[in-house]
């Protein structure tokens, strides 16, 4: 048996929880709401999970510390440290594991309470950006900025063509009862916005909330048996080209550009294939670069091409239909929420914001200053 399993696991259950402020829970307790109701999602019980993924943003030991408050005595356990990209990383890596046999039931779970318990964002530890600490940035922030500035000067795009990212993502938002940001949102109101770091305004940037995600995963013989459709994983890759952003020879390239390829080979797909699109949009420079560099735009045209509402409702391609980072949900790490995105897609179940005849969605994570990326690719029973 060699390569990835394609189609051999699949994501059975999901959830997520408390995406807005939720004062009086801790990190952990939003996690075990959230995992608690994909598994029961997924028609199981905890008893039935054998290996639990997790990660909590303030707790370099939740591989042992989540399964104990989850009542799990799991085979295999399994914490990723990648930031965002980590929950696409986890989902090819338990496809592997349960390919393998090691386990039978994989959760996937995080969550985190930055909102009502910091008021901002939660560091995850480490020394970051020890080079570019002399000149005191506003990071993360302050990084995006800086690649958002080169796109423009290399490719001509302009500050409005960010801000159509913003505005499309607001207007997924709207369909999205738990979106919390649903306020009418427009061009001017994004570049007329508070400055953060020049060109990004406030709107450029994603939300601080609390919030709680968790898939279950299992193999695709028993996944059928399950009540909900199951939405199999195809494809997998990631790829990891720095740390701190002044190590990145061409801040306008990103790691993507690496792992899709992999990840479309592995699926036996193309770009033009996918039918919906949940990428991490944690500033709005993000959309445009990753829809570069996963293959659905040239490089340099991902300005022009989101322009005009052409990833809003209605427009060509159907972008962070949740209304992604930037008006949905962003408790630090959004990862684990576009999978969960592309389950709902796939299982027909979006309501207002759906897409007709999904089939094929990819979701992908960014984790660090574009340090590292994953892809997945995720698909209906017709896809198989």
């Amino acid at each position: 048996m060699t390569g990835f399993p394609r189609g051999r696991a699949a994501v059975v259950g999901a959830a997520t929880f408390g995406i807005d402020s939720k004062p009086g829970y801790s990190a952990i307790e939003l996690l075990a709401k959230a995992a608690f109701a994909a598994i029961a999602d997924a028609g199981l019980a905890p008893s039935d999970i054998d290996a639990v993924f997790s990660m909590l943003p303030e707790d370099p030991f939740s591989a042992m510390s989540v399964p104990e408050y989850l009542g799990i005595r799991p085979r295999v356990v399994e914490t990723t440290r990648t930031g965002g990209s980590a929950f696409q990383i986890q989902a090819m890596w338990a496809a592997l594991a349960l390919d393998a046999g090691l386990c039978n039931a994989v959760l996937i779970c995080y969550g985190s309470n930055q909102r009502s318990g910091a008021g901002g964002l939660v560091r995850s530890g480490g020394a970051p950006f020890p080079f570019e600490a002399p000149y005191k940035p506003r990071n993360p922030t302050t990084s995006y900025a800086l690649v958002a500035k080169r796109h423009m000067h290399e490719y001509g795009t302009t500050r409005e063509q960010l801000a159509e990212v913003a505005v499309a993502a607001r207007k997924w938002a709207q369909l999205n009862p738990d979106a919390y940001m649903r306020d009418p949102l427009s061009i001017d109101d994004v570049m007329n916005a508070r400055m953060v770091s020049d060109p990004l305004t406030v709107r450029d940037c994603c939300l601080v909330t609390d919030g709680a995600a968790a898939v279950v995963m299992t193999r695709s013989d028993r996944a059928r048996d399950l009540p909900n459709r199951p939405a199999y994983l195809l494809g997998a890759a990631d790829a990891t080209w720095h740390r701190n952003i002044s190590t990145l020879k061409d801040v306008t390239l990103t790691a993507a550009s690496d792992a899709a390829p992999r990840a479309f080979a592995q699926a036996g797909v193309k770009p033009a294939d996918i039918d919906v699109v949940e990428l991490y949009d944690a500033f709005t420079i993000n959309t445009i670069l990753f829809l570069e560099d996963l293959g659905f735009c040239p490089k340099g045209e991902g300005g022009r091409f989101v322009a005009d509402g052409a990833i809003a409702p209605g427009g060509r391609l159907p972008v962070n239909t949740n209304g992604g980072g930037l008006s949905c949900v962003h408790p630090g790490m959004y990862g684990l929420f576009t999978m969960v995105e592309a389950v709902t897609q796939l299982r027909g179940v979006a309501g207002d914001r759906q897409i007709a005849d999904a089939k094929l969605a990819l979701a992908h994570g960014n984790g660090g200053v574009l340090s590292s990326q994953a892809v997945t690719i995720w698909g209906t029973e017709e896809t198989l």
